[in-house]
């Protein structure tokens, strides 16, 4: 139950680029709220500064603060402060900081209530031209390869859109490492969204993506959409177990997970893992 002398807390969804995509509802209630907690001050103070408004306070909230600030947040919503949660740019919580504000202050019984607006996920995967429904939000993967193999894993034989974050200088990695783990799919890279540079750039995922990254300049951070696994026919095992075989004799030294990723470059339908695991018995 919400107290009725107590504040609300807003999540307030800001530009991902164009700053004209500030909804009017929210330049209200940024300006009228007695707190702008923001992931980046300096950066939400420069945006909120070029739409004309000027907060009456800022504190920053971000990855490393946030759970030290809540119980001050607390106090001032529950003596009948208003706040209003923005994160560097897009829909707050959406691969950002403020779920564990969000979290306490529904357990305190204090209203929390979003003003709706752009989001880099949703506004990417609706100009990608990749299906739509169902998608799945993966926010960023881990930088360690062992680890990125963890983080897509799950999604391997999901009828699933994914989409991801990523930043130029691990794109090529990432993809390659996705591609492993995925098998072939349709993607799209999204970068520059809504700004004057915008660029939606279609790609195989079997094509690793060193290229693709180099080739294009990319720059920034890069929304990554990838299309539901592809409905191709898959390479029959005993084919699979010859391309093992053919594998083995050229490299003689190397380790089975090496053999196996080989092996799957020459198949269809597969994954790495699904080769290893086939190598394993053969």
């Amino acid at each position: 139950m919400t107290s009725s002398n107590s504040g609300k807390l807003w999540i307030v969804a800001t530009p991902i680029g164009n700053p004209g995509d500030l909804a009017p509802r929210a330049r209200e209630i940024l300006a009228a709220a007695d707190l702008v907690l923001a992931e980046d001050t300096r950066r939400s103070g420069l945006l909120l500064s070029a739409c004309g408004i000027m907060p009456k306070r800022f504190l920053s909230l971000h990855d490393h603060n946030e759970k030290g600030r809540i119980a001050a947040v607390l106090s001032e919503l529950q003596n009948g402060s208003a706040a209003a949660l923005v994160s560097d740019a897009g829909t707050p919580l959406i691969s950002d900081p403020g779920y564990q504000l969000v979290r306490a202050c529904r357990e305190a019984g204090i209203a929390v209530s979003p003003v709706p607006g752009p989001s880099a996920p949703v506004a990417a995967l609706s100009a990608s031209g990749l299906p739509p429904m169902p998608f799945t939000f993966l926010g960023f993967p881990p930088r360690a390869a062992g680890d990125i193999r963890k983080f897509f894993a799950p999604y391997a034989g999901l009828e699933s859109t994914l989409v991801f974050f990523e930043r130029k200088d691990r794109l090529a990695a990432t993809l390659a490492l996705a591609h492993e783990i995925l098998g072939e799919r349709a993607g799209c890279i999204a970068r520059e969204i809504t700004k004057t540079y915008e660029e939606f750039i279609p790609f195989s995922l079997a094509r690793q993506g060193e290229s693709l990254a180099e080739d294009q300049g990319l720059l920034g951070e890069i929304t990554v959409i990838l299309g539901p696994p592809q409905q191709v026919p898959a390479t029959p095992e005993d084919a699979v177990r010859e391309a093992i075989r053919e594998q083995r004799e050229r490299m003689p030294e190397a380790r089975p997970r090496e053999i196996a990723r080989s092996a799957q470059r020459l198949v269809s339908g597969w994954t790495v893992d699904a080769v290893y695991a086939l190598l394993r018995r053969v």
